[in-house]
């Protein structure tokens, strides 16, 4: 009986408890004429193969005889009709099977404990390491989740790795962004926006929308920028990553020339840091916040699109190099990305303002570092040093002749080492 029981459920897409749980249930139904819930009475007329209104009809008896019934029919009858008092036993009955269900749980502090670590990690590595072997490794983390999060989950345990599935797509559009798939980027910071609504994370959304603001800002869509950077800030009003996305929207409207609304989205972005606040997100650390450092970067690079504010830009990014160069402060990490294209943006600076040497010192150690560690976005940024150079100005000078020469060959070797990386085996 419990066999066919469990056969009639899997075919109506019920699930039943135990065997264990469903033998105690079946006994006391048959020896103490216990009642039968709707949903049992369904499960029992189809295993018992009769109608559901007969299940549980009293059967005729003649001369204290039974008549000659069917046995299934016998043993349905057997079970009587139940009483109001039996019927809300069994409802307590069926709380408790279906609280036994609830209770199971696939998955185990240490796994959780574990997939959290690895985000940690990889948010701390991606500020230093090989982007692109960074990538494949954070898609290993994130197909480890997809395996678990269809296990039977507890609610919280859900919303645990729904928050780390959001983050490893955020690391992974960074990444994708950095070694140029703009494309990419936006569809994984979609990914984990998906993720970050469906728990209301408002911290986590806020910084998916700021990675959708850098891509559209790197793709030369400053009005993209701006409203992805606007979007952030419904989702966030405080704290570092909230002056990261006002700084956004500075740097899309400097790129439109709006001096008005770069200056005072910086300002704003100045404010907010002196302001103390903490969330989860920013306790991970590593790309998940934002350091006072990338924060002087940040504003002199939105300066440095503004004409004539060659002085204001050079102060912040000079500012900028000085943080780098002292280390990170209490709680910090540094970007050496971002540290990179700081120095590429104080180099375009110098050449504006025609100090050659200075600008050929500040870019020397960015073409000085290795392939594998460079990204996509500081060969367009390069590009600014090279329309520098390329005016009427430097036409004769054979100094700014090989630095030009240089940034082309640093660009040729970022591509094929990027190359080098890419995975022999078939993407999954």
């Amino acid at each position: 009986m419990r066999r066919r029981l469990r056969e009639a459920a899997r075919a109506a897409g019920d699930t039943l408890p135990s065997n264990d749980c469903l033998s105690v249930m079946i006994h006391r139904w048959e020896n103490d004429r216990s009642g039968v819930s709707e949903r049992y009475r369904l499960h029992f007329s189809k295993a018992l193969q009769i109608p559901i209104e007969e299940f549980g009809a009293e059967a005729p008896f003649t001369d204290g005889a039974v008549t000659d019934f069917p046995a299934p029919y016998l043993l349905a009858s057997s079970l009587g009709r139940p009483s109001i008092e039996q019927e809300i036993q069994m409802t307590a009955h069926e709380s408790n099977d279906h609280a036994q269900h609830a209770e199971r749980r696939d998955i185990g502090e240490a796994t959780l404990e574990q997939l959290h670590a690895e985000v940690i990690r990889l948010s701390h590595e991606y500020l230093t390491g090989e982007p692109l072997p960074l990538f494949f490794e954070m898609r290993r983390v994130r197909d480890e989740m997809y395996a678990v999060v269809d296990r039977k989950l507890w609610p919280r345990d859900q919303a645990d790795l729904y928050f780390l599935l959001g983050c490893i797509n955020c690391l992974m559009a960074d990444a994708a962004e950095g070694v140029g798939n703009a494309a990419a980027a936006e569809e994984l910071a979609r990914a984990g926006l998906a993720y970050a609504l469906a728990i209301d994370h408002r911290p986590l959304a806020a910084e998916l929308r700021m990675i959708m603001a850098v891509v559209a800002l790197w793709n030369n869509q400053p009005l993209r920028c701006i409203d992805m950077a606007k979007s952030g800030l419904q989702y966030l009003s405080e704290g570092p990553n909230a002056a990261q996305l006002h700084l956004m929207h500075a740097r899309g409207a400097a790129r439109l020339g709006d001096a008005a609304t770069a200056t005072r989205a910086i300002d704003q972005a100045g404010r907010i840091r002196e302001r103390e606040y903490s969330d989860d997100l920013l306790e991970m650390g590593g790309d998940f916040a934002f350091s006072v450092a990338t924060q002087h970067y940040f504003a002199g690079s939105a300066i440095a699109e503004l004409a004539g504010a060659e002085s204001e830009a050079i102060a912040q990014l000079e500012r900028a190099t000085e943080l780098y160069a002292a280390g990170p402060g209490p709680g910090e990490q540094h970007s050496q990305y971002c540290k990179m294209i700081s120095q590429v943006d104080l180099a375009s600076m110098w050449l504006r303002t025609g100090q050659l040497d200075a600008a050929v010192t500040v870019a020397g150690p960015v073409l000085a570092i290795s392939p594998s560690h460079r990204i996509a976005n500081l060969a367009k940024r390069f590009s600014r040093v090279r329309a520098e150079l390329a005016s009427s100005r430097y036409h004769r000078s054979t100094v700014a002749g090989q630095l030009d020469e240089q940034i082309e060959q640093f660009c040729r070797d970022t591509i094929a080492a990027q190359l080098r990386h890419l995975p022999t085996s078939p993407v999954g």
